[in-house]
């Protein structure tokens, strides 16, 4: 896919962030584009600036872990452009706590959304994009998606797990000799509400978190990252990183081995602090 003038493109987790940027940025570049969420309110906002560019978006509200209703979804938008050629699987979310304390609900509900809910996409999606001669399945694990995280495991491992099933199916589409490249996206810090919209299985309060992470580890604006996403895509790249922090993660976790896991653990305990603090805070009630 050397070009995105007049594809179809399909976008989850389209209402903010990432997802909006990537809609936009299809938009400019003259795809038609279809977009979800569960943020209908978000998801309007969207559609509107697209239709503020020009496009006519296909604009509807999906929750990917409904495995029946994203079926169902592939097929209507299939059917209402006349074929599919990109679905980027990008709808995420995140809880933080320990394996201790999260409690199964808790990872279930990352897992069906973060690693479920890119299966669904990509298998509802696949038939319509080997029948349209030009197809490109992109998923977006995570900078968590290369090493592992205190407080993160749940996400860790959905996006460990994204990480896997995509580069699995690139082989898949490579052996077959599909006309549908595959590529694996890992942005690292991104200035999203991924963590504005975060809980804790805790309880405790986020606010001392999405602090810390608003001014010192999100460095990539949305935008920028949407436009690498889609360089990615018309450059056939198996893998993308997204950000400086992503490119140094991936080279020190490569060179230190297990090991990293020593070096990061007290730099985690540092940087989770605001968390642990509230945390404690609670205890005392």
């Amino acid at each position: 896919m050397k070009s995105l003038e007049g594809k179809v493109a399909v976008v989850t987790g389209a209402a903010s962030g990432i997802g909006r940027a990537l809609a936009l940025e299809l938009t400019r570049r003259g795809a038609r584009v279809a977009i979800s969420d569960v943020d209908t309110a978000g998801l309007a906002e969207t559609a509107e600036l697209c239709r503020a560019r020009g496009s006519a978006p296909h604009s509807q509200r999906l929750d990917v872990r409904d495995r029946e209703a994203v079926l169902i979804y592939a097929d209507a938008v299939a059917e209402h452009f006349g074929t599919v050629n990109l679905v980027i699987n990008n709808a995420g979310i995140t809880i933080f706590g320990t394996v201790q304390e999260s409690p199964f609900v808790d990872i279930e509900k990352v897992m069906d959304v973060d690693f479920w809910g890119v299966v669904n996409g990509t298998k509802a999606f696949l038939p319509h994009l080997i029948s349209s001669g030009d197809g490109h399945v992109v998923n977006i694990s995570s900078i968590f998606g290369l090493f592992g995280v205190p407080s993160q495991s749940s996400y860790n491992a959905a996006k460990f797990a994204v990480r896997g099933f995509t580069e699995a199916l690139r082989q898949e589409m490579l052996m077959a000799g599909a006309p549908v490249g595959v590529t694996c996206v890992h942005p690292g810090g991104i200035k999203t509400n991924i963590v504005n919209n975060a809980t804790a299985s805790t309880g405790a309060k986020m606010d001392g978190m999405q602090e810390l992470f608003d001014r010192f580890l999100t460095h990539t604006t949305a935008e920028s990252a949407a436009r690498t996403i889609l360089r990615g895509v018309t450059g056939e790249q198996g893998r993308v990183l997204i950000g400086l922090d992503a490119h140094v993660v991936d080279l020190a976790v490569r060179v230190l081995g297990p090991s990293y896991q020593r070096v990061f653990s007290g730099a985690a305990k540092l940087l989770l602090r605001p968390l642990t603090t509230a945390e404690a805070a609670l205890s005392k009630r």
